[in-house]
């Protein structure tokens, strides 16, 4: 890569020992994929934060990090493996709440907002369409290239704490416009509603086309919600980091894809069976990804007054700016009252869960996949209304 005198000094040390071996990572990583130069970033969302992912050989390259490391630019957290204040109501025990925040505590020395959340989007860390950003939570990735047509890869922690470090990023991949462009027409000829059918959509074209990028017909309109529902899902089963969704996303296509596939309500059907376990239900875990202020309400509305059954574990998992304003608004008072839990920070993902519960139940597709794969829980998707008529049988 050709480096302005700037970029070669960093190289050099000349900008301390973090930078330097940001720079290295970074160059490395542009010679990999053939970039030409490194590119102005305006933001970073960095993964790689929970103690449960990292443990100490993680944290002790972080902390080497931190002890001269500054970022350039704004960047934010992706989730914990708790919550950070309120760690003891999830049960998390005190050395693992310890370390975590250790993990934390490095990257708030170098600069980084410790807002730990994988929807920066909902709080502040909002790119505009065309900025070139370095985000590394797969389901932000593919919401921030699709929805909101800013320019991202799919970072690795590493990749993105450099990117942060550095103010820049190589520029390939998802960077370069002749990539953007989408490679087959997915014609959905089924009704789709709701985060829970968005999650199933997402499943379903993972399943059968990987990480293509897609030009999706046949949905008139979506929410937010459902739009980072779907990412998620798209995220999880296909590794996909960009979409094009007629009349919905906002990136310029130059040219529809010929070949295209149809999803039926087979497809759809078949997505719902293999993500619907004969199983007791236990826990309950919706906000995956992270709870937007518009679903906390309806969450608050529908256990106002009710309990939810004793034997049984519900979290709602948000970013902290979220549930504060949740709690000016009287939501977190409606749902705890119920007995459900919001967790700020973390997600039933990363949180070190393993072995509580038996049988999960969410409108995430995406929670489904981790709560069977890595916490090996039976599950169901079933949508929000069913999940919480769930808890409270």
């Amino acid at each position: 890569m050709e480096l302005t005198t700037e970029e070669q000094e960093m190289a050099e040390g000349k900008y301390g020992e973090a930078t330097r071996k940001a720079m290295e990572i970074l160059i490395t990583l542009g010679e990999i994929y053939g970039a030409k130069r490194l590119i102005e970033i305006t933001s970073v969302q960095v993964a790689g934060v929970s103690y449960a992912n990292l443990n100490e050989p993680g944290l002790d390259w972080l902390a080497d990090m931190a002890n001269d490391g500054r970022v350039r630019v704004f960047t934010t957290l992706n989730p914990a493996g708790m919550d950070l204040e309120e760690w003891r109501k999830l049960a998390i025990n005190e050395e693992f709440a310890r370390n975590q925040q250790r993990v934390v505590d490095a990257f708030g020395r170098m600069g980084i907002i410790t807002t730990c959340s994988c929807t920066p989007y909902l709080y502040g860390n909002l790119p505009h369409y065309g900025q070139h950003i370095a985000w590394s939570e797969s389901s932000a990735v593919c919401y921030a290239n699709s929805v909101l047509g800013a320019r991202t890869n799919r970072e690795g922690g590493p990749s993105a704490l450099s990117a942060a470090l550095v103010g820049k990023t190589p520029e390939y991949g998802f960077h370069l416009e002749e990539n953007r462009q989408p490679e087959i027409r997915i014609n959905v000829k089924t009704q789709v509603k709701g985060t829970y059918q968005f999650g199933a959509l997402g499943k379903v074209l993972g399943d059968r086309l990987g990480d293509k990028i897609t030009y999706i017909t046949g949905i008139p309109k979506a929410t937010v919600e459902e739009l980072k529902s779907f990412c998620a899902s798209y995220a999880t089963y296909g590794g996909v980091a960009l979409f094009h969704m007629e009349g919905i996303t906002p990136d310029r296509v130059k040219k529809i894809p010929d070949e295209s596939i149809d999803v039926t309500d087979a497809d759809m059907k078949k997505a719902f069976s293999e993500l619907d376990d004969d199983t007791e239900i236990d826990f309950i875990s919706l906000g995956c990804p992270h709870a937007s202020l518009s679903e906390l309400e309806y969450i608050a509305k529908k256990l106002e007054g009710k309990k939810i059954n004793p034997k049984k574990e519900v979290w709602i998992t948000t970013a902290r700016p979220t549930k504060q304003i949740a709690d000016r608004m009287g939501f977190t008072k409606m749902i705890e009252d119920s007995g459900a839990k919001i967790a700020a920070d973390t997600c039933c993902v990363v949180a070190p869960i393993k072995g509580r519960f038996h049988g999960l139940a969410s409108d995430s597709a995406k929670m489904c996949y981790y709560g069977s794969g890595r916490n090996k829980f039976s599950v169901k998707l079933m949508s929000m209304d069913k999940c919480l008529e769930e808890a409270m049988e």
